[in-house]
């Protein structure tokens, strides 16, 4: 998938910046090529529940948020997120304390 595609797909507008920063995301994920169609797939599994995926701000990681409206729909969400984790053998890591996870790649074991 081209990058501009993907950028729009995550709803940004595609720029100089975003593409460059999409490209270190790419680098910084282990495995990225084996887990890029899975991500994009989970995203659009998300939104039902008010959650997405997004480029981090502060790590070259994707990040998944969970802005679900209430608790039964949050736990959705997390539910998908395990699913995907585990289904597609992708190492997220959850951030203590916020419903925010990380994508750090793809796990051989």
């Amino acid at each position: 998938m081209q990058k501009e595609a993907m950028l729009i797909q995550l709803g940004y507008v595609p720029n100089d910046a975003l593409v460059k920063q999409l490209q270190r995301i790419e680098e910084n994920t282990e495995g990225y090529e084996k887990i890029q169609k899975h991500i994009m797939d989970l995203h659009d599994h998300l939104k039902v529940d008010d959650s997405y995926i997004a480029m981090s701000n502060t790590n070259d990681f994707f990040k998944i948020k969970i802005d679900a409206p209430n608790a039964e729909i949050a736990e959705e969400a997390h539910e998908k997120i395990r699913h995907f984790s585990e289904k597609y053998k992708v190492i997220i890591n959850k951030l203590e304390n916020k419903n925010t996870y990380y994508i750090l790649g793809f796990s051989n074991l």
